[in-house]
C-alpha cells in the first residue's frame, strides 16, 4: 500500500490455547514488520524469568487493576488462571490514529470485549496446534510451569479451541515460519482494505485531476 495514502491502524488479535505458539509467532511478526507493535497488557500475575515490566507487561497488584477497570481505562479485561489481564485504552487509541497497527496476544474473552468496543478496527486470528500431543509437548518443553499447571492448561485447551468460529482467520501452527508468512499475508490484505485508507478519496481525486 502506498505511503501517500493515510490509513487508520488496525488491531491484530492472536488467540490460541496456551502452548500453540502464538508468543513465538508474535515475536517473529514484530521482528519482520516495523509498522506493527505489541500491545502491552496490564496483569496481576507474577513476572516470568526474562520478562520486563513495561515492555512485556505492566505488572500491578489486584487493587490497582481493579481501580483501572472501574475508571474505564481498560479496553478489555479477563481473568485467566486466577490472574487478571487487561488492555490500557489510551495508548491503543493514540497509536491507531497515527496509522500504526497493534498486535494483541489475548484470549477469547478479551477478544469478545474488543469486538464490542472496536469492531471496525479488529482483525481476529486463531492459532491452532497441529495435534494435542504436540501441544502437550510444547507446554512441557518450555519448562516454565509445573506439571499441575501444564495439566490445567491441557484441560482448558478444548474449551479455548471451541471459540475458533468467532475469529476471522485460522492458522494451524505446524511450522513457525510458514505460520508467520500466513499471518503477514493476512495483515497486508487487511491494511489494503478501502475502509481503512482514510485519505483514499482525496488521493483518487487528485490523481484523476492530473489525468
Amino acid at each position: 500500500m502506498s505511503d501517500a495514502i493515510h490509513r487508520r491502524g488496525l488491531m491484530l488479535v492472536l488467540s490460541s490455547p496456551s502452548g500453540a505458539g502464538k508468543t513465538t509467532l508474535s515475536r517473529s511478526l514484530l521482528a519482520a514488520d516495523s509498522h506493527i507493535s505489541m500491545s502491552v497488557s496490564v496483569t496481576t500475575r507474577q513476572a516470568r524469568p526474562g520478562e520486563i515490566d513495561g515492555q512485556d507487561y505492566h505488572f500491578v497488584d489486584t487493587q490497582a487493576f481493579g481501580e483501572m477497570r472501574n475508571r474505564g481505562e481498560l479496553l478489555e479485561h479477563a481473568k485467566v488462571f486466577d490472574n487478571y489481564y487487561g488492555t490500557p485504552r489510551a495508548p491503543v487509541e493514540d497509536t491507531l490514529g497515527q496509522g500504526h497497527d497493534i498486535l494483541f496476544d489475548i484470549d477469547w474473552q478479551g477478544t469478545q470485549q474488543l469486538q464490542e468496543a472496536a469492531a471496525d478496527d479488529l482483525v481476529k486470528v486463531f492459532i491452532l496446534p497441529p495435534s494435542a500431543a504436540e501441544l502437550e509437548k510444547r507446554l512441557n518443553t518450555r519448562a516454565q510451569d509445573s506439571a499441575e499447571v501444564v495439566a490445567a492448561r491441557m484441560s482448558k485447551a478444548s474449551d479455548e479451541i471451541s471459540h475458533y468460529p468467532e475469529y476471522d482467520y485460522v492458522i494451524v501452527n505446524e511450522d513457525a515460519e510458514q505460520a508467520r508468512v500466513q499471518l503477514q499475508a493476512i495483515l497486508m490484505a487487511e491494511r489494503s482494505k478501502r475502509a481503512r485508507q482514510t485519505d483514499l478519496s482525496d488521493f483518487v481525486k487528485a490523481l484523476r485531476d492530473t489525468l
